[in-house]
């Protein structure tokens, strides 16, 4: 394959590892491999740890990439935004480098903490070996792969030892509810063994965590396919609140007629059929900004359509109080969609023509949230399956 594999380098003795463990099988599978490194700018050691990584990254045989954490920091809930920082910067490198897929250095240490934290209360999602990009839309298209839950922490640094590879140790890493978990299985887990791989059932193979919401286990287990739904269709990452999610199963369950709004979505049911539709209503209770659009450069809109302008001069905004001044031809295939969607659909205006337009008119506009879903049900398995072509990306040719 052309595309590089990605690795999440911090310079701890997991990451370290699993960069020693990949450029070792890249070199014989002829793969190219890109570290990708996060400096949270969050102490004052950094710079240090950043020059431990590339000169890692350089002596493995790999790229390197350095990506930033700037900007003032939250004073209330750190550690769920320096993950999701961490997160998109990852995603963003590695969109840009060509990769499709990122290697994380979790491990069967991080499995047991993340348990010890929920039985005390901690919304801290579980993990899976492979599973989509938790943020959005930064990591869309992106696969994450944890190859090495299966292997102790100990193991992995007695692998750098024997090689005579020095890992940082992040004194952050004691701090929270996860040094907690650290320190309270320091003694009883070092005597527990290993995972085995078919051990790694449903309770370990869900990702993220209460703020970056895009896989199965994060206090919504056995709804999880409604949570994607909404939030594929409302193009965003922020789950809804357990009981409203509840709720909202149960009344869908129940057989009932009803229509509702939650997380951006609109949810018309009937006794056979369901429909989730992107809340048109949103644009007009909060207008968003005109996207200006310059010619080739692709910009996601609204989280749910990459457009790219093959023109200058075009501003992308939704369709809600244009649908009337569209051309017949444009107002015609705006009606195959169902009418309380009609409103959110994407349309492109300029200031030398008073007319809108369909922005598939003008336009190379891809629809996201079909990708996006096929990949959080876990329905793509493979780095290759994410070449293949995805039903709804793209508009039947008999439309445009």
């Amino acid at each position: 394959m052309d595309h590089p594999i990605g690795i999440a380098l911090s310079g701890g003795g997991d990451s370290l590892a699993l960069l020693s463990l990949v450029t070792d099988w890249a070199r014989v599978a002829r793969r190219r491999v890109v570290a990708i490194t996060v400096d949270h700018g969050l102490n004052p050691e950094s710079e240090r740890w950043n020059q431990l990584c590339e000169a890692a990254a350089r002596r493995s045989g790999a790229a390197w990439i350095l990506c930033r954490w700037d900007g003032s920091k939250p004073s209330a809930g750190l550690p769920a935004a320096a993950r999701r920082a961490r997160h998109a910067l990852i995603a963003d490198a590695a969109r840009s480098a060509g990769a499709r897929v990122i290697l994380m250095g979790h491990s069967a240490d991080d499995i047991a903490e993340g348990d010890w934290m929920r039985a005390r209360g901690s919304t801290l999602g579980r993990l899976r070996e492979w599973s989509p990009s938790p943020v959005w839309p930064e990591g869309r298209g992106l696969m994450l792969l944890r190859p090495l839950l299966v292997e102790r922490r100990a193991g992995l640094r007695q692998h750098l030892r024997d090689r005579g590879v020095d890992w940082i140790e992040d004194p952050a890493n004691r701090l929270y509810g996860r040094g907690q978990a650290r320190r309270a299985l320091a003694l009883s887990y070092e005597d527990t063994p290993p995972v085995a791989p078919d051990q790694l059932g449903a309770d370990h193979r869900t990702d993220g965590d209460a703020p970056i919401p895009l896989a199965l286990g994060e206090g919504v287990e056995g709804r999880g396919d409604l949570a994607f739904s909404l939030l594929c269709v409302a193009g965003h990452d922020r789950l809804p609140k357990g009981s409203r999610l509840a709720n909202l199963a149960e009344r869908i369950a129940s057989g009932q007629a009803f229509t509702a709004t939650l997380a951006g979505a609109r949810i018309q049911a009937t006794a056979d059929r369901l429909l989730i539709l992107r809340e048109a209503g949103e644009f007009r209770r909060r207008p968003p900004r005109p996207v200006m659009l310059a010619p080739d450069e692709p910009v996601v809109w609204d989280g749910r359509y990459e457009i790219t302008a093959l023109q200058s001069g075009w501003t992308v905004v939704p369709a809600i109080g244009h649908l009337a001044a569209m051309n017949e031809a444009d107002r015609a295939i705006a009606t195959r969609v169902p009418a309380a969607a009609r409103g959110a659909l994407p349309i492109l205006i300029r200031d030398d023509d008073p007319r809108p337009v369909l922005a598939w008119r003008a336009a190379r506009v891809l629809a996201l949230a079909p990708r996006r879903l096929k990949l959080s049900l876990g329905e793509t398995t493979q780095e290759r399956d994410l070449a293949d072509a995805v039903h709804g990306e793209t508009p039947p040719a008999d439309l445009f």
